[in-house]
């Protein structure tokens, strides 16, 4: 139940501002999506700074280096896909996309990798998260504008590839043994390495000029470090796919922050998917608050057991 609520609250919440803000941000002063995950690689260089003060390997020991190395490269391109679908589709709709996704494939590879399967209950949970995404989806799909039709494929495309990005990047972290602080740095440094030539390269960088997008970018790093870090210990703590999960929770914030800041249209499809989504939610989270008394009692008596046989 921990990890869930890490999940909820460190990693959902933050994360759901993230869509709207670079939105915000490249309506503003038409910044690039590469230039505002390059500014959000320089927030993760500040734990390999820490790391290099502390003398400690940045891309640790070097049996594992090649993992973190994976980790952090399926992390950059889930959110250099992201913050491109986050510009060429609605917010909400493209957060929505990518979480989907996310749950998907996150379930597919833990049933592949893992040899601990789902409850029934957890399955419920999944299957509802994935019915409130459809709900969410599928009706804006179906009205798309005919002469914007290409691109905003294009764009739920790149939507969909982060979140099959994000799922193995998951998968990847659950098999590694490093704090959390270590693959931030990791991808911190592997971004920035590739973003700085690629932003030159494929887009032409924009200085900002107005407070808001200097607000916007700022608070785009420091959120998404948080939900990061968050993300990443949640899923040592509790299964991955149920941590894909309940990060739904990004699309439910999102669909708020689009509504009343952005002042866009929030379908009834919109409220009714989200709505489902929070119901799966609190279904995984009442399971494993009544397993997890279980759970302390058996690990209890087989500690009891191996005394007594001692």
């Amino acid at each position: 139940m921990k990890g869930l609520l890490v999940a909820l609250l460190g990693g959902g919440v933050p994360a759901g501002f993230v869509a709207p803000f670079t939105r915000m941000a490249h309506e503003a002063s038409a910044i690039p999506s590469l230039e505002i995950l390059l500014v959000r690689c320089l927030f993760h260089l500040a734990f390999a700074c820490r790391l290099r003060c502390g003398r400690a390997p940045l891309l640790g020991p070097a049996p594992g280096r090649h993992r973190l190395l994976l980790h952090a490269a399926a992390n950059v391109l889930s959110v250099a896909c992201a913050y491109s679908s986050f510009v060429a589709v609605p917010s909400a709709n493209a957060a929505t996309v990518r979480k989907g996704s996310s749950t998907l494939g996150s379930a597919l590879l833990a049933l592949c990798v893992e040899s601990r399967p789902l409850t029934g209950y957890d399955w419920f949970g999944l299957l509802g998260s994935t019915l409130g995404l459809l709900i969410m989806v599928v009706p804006d799909l179906l009205s798309l504008d005919p002469s914007t039709r290409l691109a905003d494929a294009f764009g739920y495309a790149l939507a969909c590839l982060g979140g099959v990005a994000l799922a193995l990047g998951l998968a990847i972290f659950r098999a590694l043994d490093f704090p959390a602080k270590l693959p931030t740095a990791a991808f911190g440094a592997l971004g920035g390495l590739v973003c700085a030539p690629a932003m030159f390269l494929l887009q032409e960088p924009v200085l900002p000029a107005e407070p808001l997008t200097w607000s916007c970018t700022v608070a785009i790093g420091v959120l998404a470090v948080v939900s990061f870090l968050c993300a990443s210990h949640a899923v040592t703590l509790a299964h991955p796919a149920l941590v894909c999960a309940v990060l739904h929770s990004e699309v439910v914030v999102t669909l708020a922050v689009q509504h009343y800041v952005l002042r866009e249209t929030v379908t009834p499809f919109d409220v009714m998917g989200a709505g489902v989504i929070l119901g799966s939610i609190s279904i995984i989270a009442a399971q494993n608050v009544s397993c997890h008394p279980r759970e302390e009692e058996e690990e209890e008596e087989e500690e009891d057991e191996k005394e007594e046989e001692g």
